[in-house]
């Protein structure tokens, strides 16, 4: 199935059943389309004598690592063809994912996150507070996992500014001034997790202790990445926004999974808690002693699926993170297909993520 047929569907309106045919015939697609031109992909799957005919749908299809991307240079176009290398978040020392893009992949990467995002915080451009700083997207033909996504939602910002400068200081100045020009206009804000954390709502704790108010109960924050440093001070989800919505009276906050080596699908959260899968992605929680697909409520590891990726063989990929299938097209919000939560990294996988990783050349 071409990808411009799952841009004309809203991105939470088929059931499971309907979207499973799509997105199989899709991912299978994908599949023979990255064996004819990735040879290395192409030996992996003769390794598992997979056979595309006797496939009846994509859990069929074999998955790969997520840390192979790490390991090999995978790519499905020419090196003449890639406009843009991503790359993983990792600490000091640590091998880093990268990830080839070519035009069409990129454009449709843009073109899902529109529809997905839009879907939670509506079709209009927003002024923008990125809770980041400039420095993180200096050099746009190699992207970092936190660049990509700085860079992937300004999308939805009208107007622009970071919070943050180059020495992760909040602009108390800066980012006052721009809610006095933007006065009465819903206001779209964007960081990861840890970030938001830290340097955000730390800093308007302390100024609101000294009798500085930052009033954003008029804004949306879509945040993202591990929780894994907030854990260390005793912060889950809901004293996350509790928090900020006593500091500075953000009422609306989504938290959203996703990972550089699948950018575009991601997984927002909705106002009922719970992280669903667009039409153009989907999750399938695996056990680990036999890799078959969990039921409702088991708790295993995440496989997650993407009808994006046509410039690298990113399309079936089993992540180093547990998590739960909490329902299927009976959420409360309405959106349908699978819905579920992220319980937290396997043991003893390598630390990764926007979020927890403050990497040394910004400190």
């Amino acid at each position: 199935m071409d990808f411009e047929k799952f841009l004309e569907k809203k991105p939470y309106a088929l059931t499971q059943n309907e979207k499973t045919k799509i997105l199989s015939e899709r991912l299978l697609w994908l599949t023979k389309h990255h064996m004819e031109r990735c040879e290395c992909y192409k030996r992996m799957m003769d390794a598992v004598n997979f056979d595309a005919q006797s496939a009846i749908d994509y859990t069929d299809i074999p998955f790969l690592t997520v840390r192979l991307f790490k390991e090999l240079e995978l790519k499905s176009v020419e090196d003449n063809a890639v406009i843009k290398t991503m790359m993983s978040s990792g600490t000091t020392g640590q091998r880093v994912s990268r990830i080839y893009l070519d035009r069409v992949t990129s454009s449709n990467q843009q073109k899902a996150m529109v529809k997905i995002v839009s879907d939670f915080t509506g079709c209009n451009r927003m002024p923008m507070i990125i809770v980041d700083c400039p420095g993180a997207v200096k050099d746009r033909s190699v992207f970092s996992a936190r660049g990509a996504g700085i860079l992937g939602f300004s999308m939805f910002g009208s107007k622009k500014i970071y919070a943050l400068n180059d020495d992760m200081e909040l602009d108390v100045e800066g980012l006052r001034a721009f809610l006095e020009q933007n006065k009465g206009e819903q206001t779209l804000l964007f960081g990861f997790t840890f970030m938001v954390w830290q340097y955000f709502y730390k800093k308007l704790l302390r100024l609101k202790e000294d009798g500085v108010e930052i009033d954003l109960s008029d804004g949306i924050l879509i945040h993202g990445g591990g929780w894994k440093k907030l854990t260390s001070e005793a912060v889950d989800p809901a004293e996350f926004r509790k928090r900020l919505e006593d500091v500075c009276g953000l009422r609306l906050i989504h938290d959203y999974y996703g990972m550089v080596e699948q950018t575009g699908c991601i997984y927002m959260e909705c106002e009922c808690g719970h992280l669903h899968a667009s039409i153009f992605s989907d999750v399938i929680p695996r056990r680990p002693f036999d890799f078959k697909p969990c039921e409702i409520g088991e708790k295993g590891i995440i496989q997650v699926v993407s009808a994006i990726p046509e410039s690298y063989p990113g399309h079936s990929l089993l992540t180093e993170d547990e998590g739960v299938l909490e329902g299927i097209d009976d959420c409360p919000c309405g959106r349908k297909g699978k819905y579920f939560k992220i319980i937290g990294r396997l043991k003893n996988a390598e630390i990764r993520g926007c979020s927890d990783t403050y990497t040394e050349r910004f400190r």
